[in-house]
């Protein structure tokens, strides 16, 4: 292996956005490395941008047309004169063509030679690679020879990860529609639609091994990380070290991983990862040749900086010959804008709060403020938050009791799943596997306990605002009962002599303040922390307000009963709305007004944040109007479609 001189890194540009160039950002600063961020223009104003010392515009909002334009970041890097550039994951982090594109322009390359990102860039060349090495592996699955004893197929990215572009198939007649859609989604996230099929295992757990290597030879495995929790594919939960894994099977992983990183001369930080099945047999999944989103939970348990130790790798300088020692556990949540009872769809708009409890043992990694606004042409991925204790029971009690304290205020978002997950029975014992959520997701969606008391302490506050607002008179002639209504659940209280609140079906009201109401109920107080926010309604309409009230079993958003309905926000019986914003990429072969459909049959899908999304029938009937076509950007709430129940008629035409 050829050494050379160590250099110097004066100033270094990411070549990505969001959580990960902030993170990348926060090293250099402690390190004393200048910063450029590069930015589409919906980012413009994203924290990223604003961290960084300067920033460079990419022309456009589309992965596409920016984040994944190689030639335009490498100009950028040269006009802001940095001399290195950091991919941090996702869009061009494991394209060997844009790692080449860097060292030819004379930068640096914060990451693998590109003949490793080249090796492991393509998943089933990386297969081939690792049979070769004896590396235990699932064997491929030729889709166009598939039959039923192959079932389930799990189809994947060739060029990627992140979950894009992977499709679970348990029916062979749905096998051809699911690869088109996963190819289409690779192709929008990665630039190159390959997908291969392998046999998906059911109840495996995905069980990954952090390397870092250095150009003299040194090869660290920093311990097992556990990402079994994930939904279509993609991580949720994860921690360090793997739980309820022998020695030997710790061994055998570091062994392979190991093995991995010197069969293509890899240098820098990546991840090798596996499938261990419910008999403890691991299988090589893939290998990402880059840092992984997960990597928080790997420095806490090592006490090191992995991008700093990238950069130190990336500079020629060595290693030390082995790794230091772990201690305790570290657990990692990724806070998202989606809703999970609703298909996971992603979510759009303004974050108006993000207040998450930080302190000794807690870490908030984010790319987000509160007042930042979350758009649709990225992931939703809000903040990851990390708990690291001396025990994996510790940890895990901390982060959900952390985030059952965030406030987390506009798009809907899955903290309420990830507290119930962390403290979930089968995941404390470490009992779960890749299907936790699809065997318990209904229970984890559930709505938190309490919304009655929650509309009263909006009533309240509300009540209290107004009341200084206009000098808070009490009159000394008995009144009616003030009504309110907040997710229907109608709120009827009184304004006592003494300033106090009676409330119908309420015990005591202990104290009223616009943001904060206390409530007595079966002699147990509950604290109501209370905020309202403005915004505007779908499609441009009149502002609406949504008042937020947290509650130590979960945060409650409620919308007000208007006291006169907009007829005009009244929506024709089978109509088909837009669930998301984003743009229609397909529509169901051969579709077309008057056909006959049935409820749940995929009629569109929809891009947002760069997943498909199919949407289907709302009821069986006629379709009697179609509004949408191939490039169609829409808003939430916009018509899609009517489909209209005319089985009436034609039974009495029959």
């Amino acid at each position: 292996m050829t050494e050379r001189e160590p250099s110097v890194i004066n100033t270094l540009l990411v070549a990505n956005r969001g959580e990960i160039a902030c993170r990348v950002f926060r090293t250099c600063a402690e390190l004393g490395i200048g910063t450029v961020a590069v930015h589409s223009d919906p980012d413009a104003d994203a924290l990223h941008t604003r961290t960084a010392d300067v920033s460079v515009r990419l022309p456009g909002a589309a992965p596409a047309d920016t984040y994944l334009r190689g030639e335009l970041i490498v100009k950028a890097a040269l006009a802001a004169g940095a001399d290195a550039v950091h991919p941090g994951y996702g869009f061009l982090s494991e394209n060997a063509g844009f790692a080449r594109a860097v060292t030819d322009a004379g930068l640096t390359w914060i990451g693998p030679p590109p003949a490793a990102v080249e090796a492991m860039a393509s998943k089933t060349r990386a297969k081939e690679l690792m049979a070769k090495a004896g590396v235990p592996l699932l064997a491929p699955v030729d889709p166009a020879a598939a039959t039923e004893a192959d079932l389930p197929l799990l189809l994947k990215a060739a060029a990627g990860g992140g979950g894009r572009g992977m499709r679970v198939v348990r029916q062979l007649a749905h096998l051809e529609e699911e690869l088109a859609a996963a190819s289409a989604e690779a192709r929008s996230a990665f630039g190159d639609g390959e997908v291969f099929a392998e046999p998906y295992v059911e109840r495996g757990r995905h069980i990954e091994v952090q390397v870092l290597a250095d150009a003299h030879g040194a090869v660290w495995a920093l311990g097992t990380r556990d990402c079994s929790l994930q939904r279509r594919h993609q991580k949720v939960i994860e921690e360090a070290p793997a739980p309820a894994l022998t020695d030997a099977q710790r061994h055998t992983l570091h062994d392979a991983a190991t093995a991995a990183a010197r069969a293509v001369g890899y240098v820098g930080a990546g991840t090798v990862e596996f499938l261990v099945d419910e008999g403890g047999r691991a299988y090589f999944l893939e290998m990402n040749t880059r840092l992984q989103v997960e990597h928080p939970v790997t420095e806490a348990v090592f006490g090191i900086d992995l991008v700093a130790l990238q950069i130190r790798v990336a500079e020629g300088r060595a290693l030390p010959p082995t790794p230091p020692d772990a201690h305790g556990h570290a657990v990692e949540a990724r806070l998202y804008a989606e809703d999970p009872a609703h298909d996971w769809q992603p979510q759009t708009g303004v974050l108006h709060a993000l207040d998450v409890p930080t302190g000794p043992g807690l870490r908030l990694d984010t790319g987000f403020v509160s007042g930042d606004t979350v758009g649709v042409h990225y992931d939703p991925l809000l903040a990851k938050v990390v708990a690291h204790a001396p025990t994996r029971a510790e940890a895990v009690r901390a982060l959900a009791h952390a985030l059952a304290r965030t406030r987390v205020h506009g798009p809907v978002t899955n903290r309420d799943l990830l507290v119930r997950s962390l403290r979930h029975l089968d995941f404390r014992a470490a009992r779960h596997d890749t299907g936790f959520y699809g065997r318990h997701l209904d229970a984890l969606t559930a709505p938190p306990p309490g919304e009655a008391l929650a509309a009263v302490a909006a009533a309240l506050a509300d009540a209290a605002a107004r009341g200084d607002r206009f000098g808070g008179a009490w009159r000394n002639v008995p009144s009616q009962p003030q009504t309110k209504t907040y997710n229907g659940h109608e709120v009827r209280y009184r304004r006592e002599r003494d300033g106090g609140y009676r409330v119908e079906g309420v015990e005591r009201v202990v104290s009223v303040t616009p943001h904060e109401v206390v409530l007595e109920t079966g002699g147990v107080r509950r604290r109501h922390r209370v905020r309202t926010y403005a915004h505007t309604g779908r499609g441009g309409s009149a502002p609406v307000r949504t008042v937020y009230v947290d509650t130590p079993a979960g945060c409650h958003a409620l919308t007000p009963a208007p006291r006169f309905p907009d007829p005009a926000a009244r929506t024709a019986p089978g109509s088909l709305l837009a669930p998301m914003p984003g743009t229609v990429v397909r529509v169901a072969e051969g579709l077309a007004e008057g056909d006959r459909v049935t409820a749940g049959q995929p009629l569109l899908w929809l891009e947002a944040m760069k997943m498909e999304h199919r949407v289907t029938a709302p009821a069986s009937g006629t379709l009697t109007a179609l509004h949408a076509a191939p490039g169609r950007q829409v808003e939430v709430g916009a018509l899609l479609a009517v489909v209209t129940d005319t089985s009436a008629q034609e039974d009495q035409e029959a």
